[in-house]
């Protein structure tokens, strides 16, 4: 890097685990939103064990998956979106145990959860000065980004529940809905000043209800608008093409300034 000073060409070239943001991640990303719907409704409906189970199940893989996560020396596609789908299925049946178990509703439960979102990124900020990724180059803030990420899965599940039940949109309806703010926010980066941070987030957040759409469209029965295909066969569909999607498109690891400057 000429003309930049040695210690902080040094710094910049530090390798996050978190992968670089391209067309293919955000690919993947609608994907494993998709079969977090599926996979917990699989856990949670069909074979019975409630939203509470469901909820320990998943959050027990996810914390575990996190963990490795951290202690990995390096980026691990792989580990990354096994992470990220853990995120997703825990995101789920947790948004179903609020909204439902707790008879908070599709209002009550997104106010929640936008309510968590804000506080994990506002002491993220408060305690280590940056929410962008490219600042994720420590155990504390690795903590801090997969914390924001379960609580905006949780949050875009509800959204979807909201927008194509209470809305009454229905599944098809909520996907556009939610593809045209993808499409607005895509709009956003590219030709406006927006801060590319807070849109990541936006998008992140609204890709999950995009995915809990979709995968209810496959999932739910005709009468109510699905197509009612088995949740066990779709998740294992699911699962397959983000696994071709690992291998075949690009997973570097996003080079990042450990002090997020």
């Amino acid at each position: 890097m000429a003309g930049m000073p040695a210690a902080v060409a040094a710094r910049s070239d530090v390798a996050s685990k978190v992968p670089e943001i391209t067309l293919g991640f955000w690919a993947i990303k609608v994907l494993a939103t998709t079969v977090g719907e599926t996979g917990g409704d699989a856990v949670s409906m069909s074979m019975g064990l409630g939203y509470l189970i469901g909820t320990a199940i998943f959050m027990t893989a996810f914390v575990a998956a996190v963990a490795a996560q951290i202690a990995v020396k390096r980026f691990s596609p792989s580990l990354y979106w096994t992470t990220i789908i853990a995120s997703t299925t825990v995101g789920t049946t947790l948004a179903d145990f609020a909204d439902r178990s707790l008879g908070i509703g599709y209002p009550g439960g997104s106010l929640l959860l936008l309510g968590l979102v804000l506080a994990s990124l506002f002491l993220w900020h408060r305690v280590l000065g940056s929410v962008d990724v490219a600042s994720v180059s420590s155990p504390q803030s690795e903590l801090f980004y997969w914390l924001t990420i379960m609580f905006s899965q949780t949050l875009g599940t509800a959204l979807g529940d909201w927008t194509a039940d209470t809305a009454g949109l229905g599944y098809l309806g909520a996907a556009l809905v939610f593809s045209g703010l993808l499409l607005l926010v895509a709009a956003l980066y590219f030709w406006t000043a927006v801060s590319h941070t807070l849109l990541f987030w936006a998008a992140f957040i609204l890709t999950r209800p995009l995915g809990a759409a979709v995968g209810d469209f496959l999932d739910k029965p005709v009468a109510k608008g699905g197509l009612e295909l088995s949740r066990y066969s779709a998740t294992l569909v699911l699962l397959g093409l983000i696994a071709a999607g690992v291998v075949l498109l690009p997973q570097r690891a996003r080079r990042t300034d450990p002090n997020g400057r």
